[in-house]
């Protein structure tokens, strides 16, 4: 009965769906078309709503970028190698590790299903490696699947009500799910029931589905997006932190191992102190610096092997790229180190202020390079000193 139902559920919202599409199809008397009669952007009035990363989540900024924290194609299935299964063979994160340790042993001894957990952190960190870790733990099914791919209430409760006995269900990037679908979420979360809505108009009825206990896995790198009623439906929130080059190190040099990659300690360290604290960036570092090693080096990663490999890729001993110098060095030759506002930084670098602001200067500012107040952005004595150029008067006075 409960499939006939969830069956009906996503026929007729996939109805509705394609009439959406086709009304927004037709011309309406108040958008203005550009040639050709085509309109990407709606417009109100004057007033027309630019995509960018705030109101299009979808936009993608310089994917190729080698030291972004952001998966690229070629990752997923190159690190399904190097991801660990077990919570001792997770480096670093120690206290996230002990808390999930707790956790996981109360709810085998008890038989339960775990409660759900909220892992937020910047991308690159290892959210989904965790998520696999405690399903391997508690040994149960795991299931993986990514909020923007939920888009009809149909594809949430047809994953809910197919799961297995205090199986792990893991949803990514949870700050993108749409709020119908996260409403539908909270009584599957709290009381391990779905209510679903059958018909339509005064004939529609409310029909209540049992939900085999289960743990909700969230990941998301926003966590300030997340609202307060699903924050709270979480029993167990853990923020994951940047590593340290020691925990780096420890993790390069497993992923050598597993790769059957010879490499020694001083050029373990080199691409370790490169990686900005982030696995992700470290394995893929491993990955370009074990090509040169093989074309140029003789397949081994010494010291001077890995230095010339990364001075080839243009990343240098902070892990900066050709991007971040360019930013830095414009704000010091340009603007004399600033203030200098986001739009007139955008312009001047053929970039898109959202880019700015989300992609590039979080790790600028994190390591002390770059500082934003209210009148802008300002390169710091850090960023002088990099790249060796002394202030002058005014600038030095802002120090």
């Amino acid at each position: 009965m409960a499939d006939g139902i969830i069956g009906g559920i996503a026929k007729r919202e996939r109805r509705n769906a394609r009439g959406l599409a086709a009304a927004s199809s037709r011309p309406a008397g108040r958008d203005r078309t550009g040639p050709g009669g085509s309109c990407p952007h709606k417009v109100r009035g004057n007033i027309r709503r630019v995509a960018t990363a705030k109101n299009n989540p979808n936009l993608n900024y310089s994917p190729d970028r080698l030291v972004s924290a952001a998966p690229v194609e070629d990752d997923s299935s190159f690190e399904l190698k190097l991801r660990p299964q077990r919570l001792h063979e997770f480096i670093g994160q120690t206290k996230v590790k002990e808390n999930l340790a707790v956790a996981i042993e109360a709810a085998r001894s008890r038989g339960e299903a775990m409660d759900h957990v909220l892992l937020y952190g910047p991308p690159g960190l290892g959210k989904t490696t965790l998520a696999n870790i405690i399903a391997n733990e508690l040994g149960v099914y795991f299931q993986q699947t990514a909020a923007p791919l939920l888009q009809i209430k149909g594809d949430l409760t047809a994953i809910i009500t197919n799961m297995q006995d205090k199986q792990v269900l893991f949803i990514d990037e949870i700050h993108r799910l749409q709020p119908v679908l996260e409403v539908l979420l909270y009584s599957a979360l709290e009381d391990y029931k779905l209510d679903i809505i059958i018909g339509q108009g005064p004939s529609a009825r409310t029909h209540t589905l049992e939900v085999k206990p289960f743990t909700f896995v969230g990941a998301t790198t926003r966590a300030g997006l997340i609202s307060a009623p699903l924050r709270s439906r979480f029993g167990i929130v853990l923020r994951l932190e940047f590593y340290t080059p020691e925990d780096l190190l420890v993790i390069v040099k497993r992923s050598a191992d597993i790769l059957g990659v010879v490499i020694d300690k001083p050029g373990t360290m080199e691409i370790a102190s490169r990686s900005r604290g982030t696995p992700r960036i470290a394995n893929r570092l491993l990955r370009r610096v074990r090509d040169f090693a093989q074309v140029r080096g003789g397949g081994k990663i010494d010291q001077p092997t890995a230095k010339s490999a990364l001075l080839m890729l243009e990343v240098d001993h902070y892990g900066f790229d050709e991007v971040d110098r360019r930013l830095l060095l414009t704000i010091i030759e340009k603007y004399q180190g600033g203030p200098v506002g986001v739009n007139t930084l955008a312009a001047a670098l053929a970039e898109e202020p959202d880019a700015i602001e989300e992609i590039y200067e979080p790790f600028l500012i994190q390591i002390g390079f770059l500082n934003r107040t209210p009148r802008g952005r300002v390169a710091t004595q850090l960023a002088y000193e990099h790249f060796g150029i002394t202030p002058n008067r005014r600038q030095s006075s802002l120090f």
